[in-house]
């Protein structure tokens, strides 16, 4: 079947707000910046925006579009506010592009915000542990990372010392990143001897907890060209789920990525040495193992000596995570929006010291719940139509 939707839309603006500490800003607020702030790259106003897509923690998620869109005063003619958890903002752009398509609106705004670190200072998750786990007072969601890891490791013989080289190399993109929140030295013997929280998990293996958001502005391929930015343009995407409790989970050691990976990049006509960048929703280390193999980047089993190898950090074979991921950058509680973010920066050649030369493609993938929601998109510059 002829896919219609590669290459049809474009990203024209994205922004930042309240990363780290944003001391007296609600949830709502840190969204709203970034909306604005995305808007005014963009060279559009809230008056162009006919379609809301987008989520906020707490009592405002489940209408938290409409709110938006209120607060705005936008009157949007599609509105959407699916949650499949941190990969829900991967699922909204094949939603924007695909209504973008079919002309049900123009302008698509998508938006994320969440001021977690000022409001509670722990990670706050949206859901709780099954009936049937929750005799066992799981750390909610470690522990089911931390099941994920130990089976990992278990049948491919992965270490905690590779699990480490993947938050020492985040901490080492992150270093060049002014943006990211923990920009300090790690090393390898600093996340072992941290505190262990889920074994085989420590806390220098689990994501930070921060305020943050990020906005993105969508627009049609051919209006792209006439806006003030480089457009970065959504050339595939895919999503896949195979459970939802990690009770139900076919396989520990392998997720859905293995079937939204290859779909993506089918539909963006590329393979994997096209691929100059990667951004990976890395809420604990053993996801970005997971994800480069499951992605196929490498072969199962074969994700702990690659990133050992130091393939994953500055100078090495495949950047991945050059911001500094969720674990030395961001996390709000919902990471995927950041892995796009970074990604168009990447691919606009906006990222100063950790920028990737001659970046033309960039492979963004998304998680939700306890390696749930597997979500792919494929963005790349007019040079990769």
């Amino acid at each position: 079947m002829e896919n219609t939707i590669r290459g049809a839309a474009a990203f024209v603006g994205a922004a930042l707000a309240g990363l780290g500490e944003a001391p007296g800003m609600s949830s709502e607020d840190i969204a709203l910046q970034a909306s604005y702030k995305a808007l005014v790259e963009a060279g559009l106003t809230t008056q162009d925006v006919d379609a809301v897509f987008g989520a906020l923690p707490g009592d405002c998620s489940p209408l938290s579009g409409l709110l938006l869109a209120e607060m705005m005063g936008i009157k949007p003619k599609f509105s959407d506010n699916n949650r499949t958890g941190g990969s829900t903002f991967l699922s909204h752009t094949l939603m924007a592009a695909m209504a973008i398509k079919e002309g049900l609106c123009d302008t698509a705004l998508i938006f994320y915000g969440s001021n977690q670190r000022s409001a509670s200072g722990k990670l706050v998750s949206s859901v709780k542990p099954f009936t049937y786990e929750a005799d066992y007072k799981p750390l909610f969601p470690a522990t089911s990372y931390a099941l994920a890891a130990s089976r990992h490791m278990h049948e491919y013989g992965t270490t905690r010392e590779q699990l480490a080289h993947v938050a020492v190399a985040a901490r080492k993109w992150a270093e060049m990143n002014p943006d990211a929140f923990m920009r300090d030295p790690l090393t390898i013997e600093d996340v072992l001897a941290s505190r262990m929280v889920s074994s085989p998990l420590s806390v220098r293996d689990c994501c930070l907890v921060t305020d943050g958001g990020a906005a993105l502005v969508m627009v049609s391929a051919e209006r792209a060209k006439d806006l003030p930015q480089k457009p970065v343009y959504l050339l595939g995407g895919a999503a896949a789920t195979w459970h939802m409790n990690i009770l139900a989970m076919p396989d520990l050691a392998e997720s859905a990525a293995a079937d939204s990976g290859p779909r993506a990049m089918e539909m963006a006509g590329v393979a994997h040495k096209d691929i100059d960048v990667v951004q990976l929703y890395d809420a604990f280390t053993i996801n970005t193992i997971m994800f480069l193999e499951d992605l196929g980047f490498v072969k199962k089993g074969e994700g702990g000596a690659f990133v050992e190898s130091g393939a994953i950090a500055p100078g090495g074979s495949l950047p991945v995570n050059t911001n500094g991921g969720g674990l030395s950058c961001v996390h709000p509680g919902m990471y995927g929006m950041f892995t796009l973010v970074e990604a168009i920066r990447q691919l606009r050649g906006e990222c100063g010291e950790r920028q990737v030369k001659g970046a033309e493609i960039a492979l963004c993938h998304g998680n939700g719940g306890v390696l749930s929601s597997q979500i792919t998109n494929i963005l790349g510059t007019e040079a990769a139509l």
